[in-house]
């Protein structure tokens, strides 16, 4: 390991490629992904993990070890944070001192809008910028077809968005309020469990008839597709706040519904997850919805049930 300050040493790695030097604190199987894309991209890579012994295939490629999480941060003007949770974030953040003043940290630690705008803070603090973000995509897709999305100030942003894309073709930029990224992520989890929900709970009624799931999976996924395809006119009713209903109303569905509690039934299968779309449903039509458009739903969801707790 080298015995250069932090700040020769960024200077002489700048000097060896050109491109703008980054710190990746955090290697886990993201952490450790992230800094394989900056290397080979060529840049700069300073790299530092409690276990330090993690990041010696980083080394063997070109990555320089830092002793600490400040010596690794005071190393480039971009730092990248990817550890376990967010009170891993905070003790890391209480270790650097006044090292990010002047840096831009970003934070690709899953979490919450909370947590967002409280790290915001903390790092605002310390003199640094901030940038909340999150990975939509596995340790595989990182340095390639990788979605990220990042939210905070434009002018820490745009600096350092050519470094960034590095670690993904779908770097996309959400707005200055720290908490959006988080706020998409969360989101976009709770899509995936409800299209994975609905396939399990499919899968489960053909299975008690003696169809296997890979049998299903072709009609399953022309199925995501189509419903795919509804989401955009959808989304524009939510906007607009009208709810025509050209093709079915939530009344329509809620029958549709009642036949998948009974099937469920009649096969001993769950009933659990096509109750609580009923529930809902019931809810929309004793509200005045019955005639309208699927996407009036969307009043179910923005106001709990009476009695719902977190």
């Amino acid at each position: 390991m080298s015995t250069d300050s932090p700040k020769k040493e960024h200077m002489m790695q700048n000097l060896d490629t050109g491109l703008a030097p980054v710190a990746v604190l955090g290697l886990g199987l993201m952490g450790r992904a992230l800094a394989e894309a900056f290397l080979r991209a060529g840049h700069p890579t300073t790299v530092w993990n409690r276990t330090a012994a993690k990041a010696e295939p980083l080394v063997a490629q070109g990555a320089k070890l830092a002793g600490s999480p400040a010596d690794a941060a005071a190393a480039a003007p971009l730092v990248i944070v990817c550890v376990a949770d967010h009170d891993a974030v905070r003790e890391l953040l209480d270790s650097l001192g006044d090292v990010l003043d002047g840096r831009v940290l970003v934070n690709l630690t899953s979490g919450t809008s909370l947590t967002a705008r409280e790290t915001a803070e903390r790092v605002e603090r310390k003199g640094g910028a901030y940038l909340d973000g999150a990975i939509l995509a596995a340790p595989q897709g990182i340095g390639a077809d990788a979605a990220i999305l990042y939210s905070g100030p434009r002018s820490a942003f745009d600096p350092h968005e050519p470094t960034l894309r590095v670690l993904g073709a779908g770097t996309t930029y959400l707005g200055d309020d720290h908490a959006l990224s988080s706020l998409y992520d969360v989101a976009v989890l709770g899509l995936m469990w409800g299209i994975l929900n609905g396939f399990l709970q499919g899968a489960a009624l053909l299975g008690a008839a003696g169809v296997k799931a890979t049998a299903f999976t072709p009609v399953a996924t022309t199925g995501i597709a189509t419903v795919a395809d509804w989401v955009a006119g959808y989304a524009q009713q939510i906007d607009d706040g009208t709810y025509p209903a050209p093709d079915a109303t939530i009344g329509t569905h809620l029958t549709a519904m009642e036949h998948l509690v009974h099937e469920s039934e009649s096969l001993g299968v769950s009933t659990e997850f096509p109750r609580l779309v009923k529930a809902l449903a019931e809810r929309a039509v004793a509200d005045g919805r019955g005639g309208d458009g699927y996407a009036a739903m969307i009043e179910q969801f923005r106001t709990p049930a009476a009695g719902a707790r977190a």
